[in-house]
């Protein structure tokens, strides 16, 4: 019920700023609902690869099985609780202009990433658990981010401003589309497969840093500037503020660590102790191994300390 309330107070509020007809607003909440149904279903899917992905990494590591369980639900049930308390706030309207003065939407955008990967980085089993996974996991599990096309629907329904919906929208669907493509590329082994990787992923962070951005000055608030006219009312209700809310953190922290574990096998590789992605596929079984006749035994003894926490 509170899903539904808010679908037709989105949707009143931005037809009712551009006197649209009652047959326009029938077909932007038939819209939304369709949307609400696909986001009921690609968010906890979203969520369950990840920790199906996470679960894989630790048995590659080789951790003890009380470690492996321990570190895997100290990730899973932060992340579950996460979805869950968002999906209420925002079928609930917490997110919605005006219901409170503190802005909850760029705390929800700007909190998760800062403390999510803070802790993660800082975790030694985590690190681990990146040096056994394929490098291409990370990448190829944001395709769920073609689904930012959203944003361009809703502009086409003159639902949200083009200063905002349309690099929103493209960005996010080009840097889905290309994750599987770069994620293919990167398990191969081919030449340049991590500089690629590097670079989709500086894309990705770009995108969700400018759509952030466009989001706030389109919005109503002290730093609207932009689309006075045509202000970014939608992008905080239920379901459009999941996208923001969740999806844009979640996907910052995924680059984050997609980043951290590709320096992280570059410069261990260096000292060949991580293998490749296709040799990690080729052996899950040891995916880390101590070359003994290219670096001192010091070094290779301190390697082997620091990968084995």
């Amino acid at each position: 019920m509170l899903g539904k309330y808010n679908l037709h107070y989105a949707s009143n509020i931005v037809f009712h700023l551009h006197n649209a007809n009652e047959m326009e607003t029938s077909t932007m909440n038939h819209y939304l609902t369709f949307y609400e149904i696909v986001i009921a279903v690609v968010r906890p899917a979203i969520v369950i690869a990840i920790l199906t992905g996470l679960w894989l990494a630790l048995q590659r590591a080789t951790l003890p099985p009380r470690r492996r369980v321990t570190t895997w639900l100290a990730v899973a049930i932060p992340l579950v609780v996460w979805l869950a308390l968002i999906w209420m706030l925002a079928a609930a309207g917490v997110f919605e202009f005006g219901r409170i003065r503190i802005p909850l939407v760029p705390l929800a955008v700007i909190l998760p990433p800062v403390i999510g990967l803070t802790l993660l980085i800082r975790s030694d089993r985590i690190a681990t658990a990146l040096d056994a996974a394929p490098s291409s996991w990370l990448v190829g599990v944001q395709v769920y981010r073609v689904i930012g096309a959203n944003f361009l629907a809703l502009w086409a329904y003159g639902a949200i401003p083009g200063v905002f919906a349309l690099p929103a929208g493209i960005g996010d669907f080009l840097v889905g589309l290309l994750a599987l493509p770069v994620a293919f590329y990167l398990a191969s082994g081919a030449a340049h497969g991590r500089a690629i990787a590097v670079a989709w992923n500086v894309l990705g962070v770009a995108d969700l840093v400018n759509a952030v951005i466009l989001g706030v000055l389109s919005s109503p608030g002290p730093l609207h500037h932009l689309a006075l006219d045509h202000p970014n009312v939608l992008a905080a209700t239920y379901p459009t503020v999941m996208t923001p809310a969740f999806a844009v953190p979640l996907s910052l922290i995924l680059h984050g660590l997609s980043l951290w574990q590709l320096r992280r096998r570059q410069t261990c590789g260096r000292y060949g102790s991580i293998k490749d992605d296709a040799a990690i596929e080729g052996s899950a079984s040891s995916q880390i191994k101590l070359s003994h006749s290219h670096y001192p035994k010091q070094s290779r003894m301190e390697l082997g300390l620091r990968l084995s926490r």
